[in-house]
């Protein structure tokens, strides 16, 4: 390989690695794996004990026999083709869990913020769009009025300016047409 092209590739890699979404989805990364642990053991600790009070201690345990005998032999090996549905069930519920937090601590939180934000940014432009109508509206009328004006005071020159004699200019100067 040309020492062009390696300078070249390695220039991409690092700029790549270096652009801020990279780091902030390695930062999620991290953050997700810690928040992963918090959630199962609140799962595992808290929610399987109290679902499982109606039977056993630990949502792990509630099976179906499929084809039987069912059973742990003396190894503690499976006997018969078990359907661990509480172990799924488990899995349903951390997966609910962690979704409810992300939601109501991360998601909603952010998008009431960004809504906020996307307000007074619309307020603010409703406020200086309104200046610019007022303004324009303004200038309107001081250009009617100066018609309305040139219309009164000279009825001689041809539209006031560099008018060509006549009976009075726009300010009623005979001739000049001023």
């Amino acid at each position: 390989m040309s020492e062009k092209k390696k300078e070249g590739v390695l220039a991409g890699f690092k700029a790549f690695l270096m652009r801020g979404n990279v780091v902030d989805l390695a930062v999620a990364v991290v953050i997700g794996a810690a928040f992963t642990n918090i959630v199962n053991s609140v799962v595992k600790g808290i929610i399987s004990p109290l679902v499982g009070a109606i039977g056993t201690k630990s949502l792990d345990g509630y099976t179906s026999c499929l084809k039987g005998p069912c059973g742990i032999d003396a190894k503690g090996d499976a006997i018969g083709v078990n359907i661990l549905w509480g172990s799924v069930l488990n899995a349903a519920l951390t997966f609910l869990i962690t979704a409810a937090v992300v939601y109501f601590l991360m998601v909603l939180p952010m998008s009431k913020y960004l809504a906020r934000m996307e307000q007074r940014r619309r307020a603010k432009e409703g406020v200086q769009e309104t200046m610019e109508i007022t303004e324009l509206v303004v200038l309107k009328e001081i250009r009617d009025e100066l018609i309305a004006q040139r219309g009164q005071n000279g009825q001689g020159g041809q539209g006031g300016y560099g008018g060509q004699g006549g009976q009075g200019g726009q300010y009623g100067h005979p001739g000049s047409g001023y």
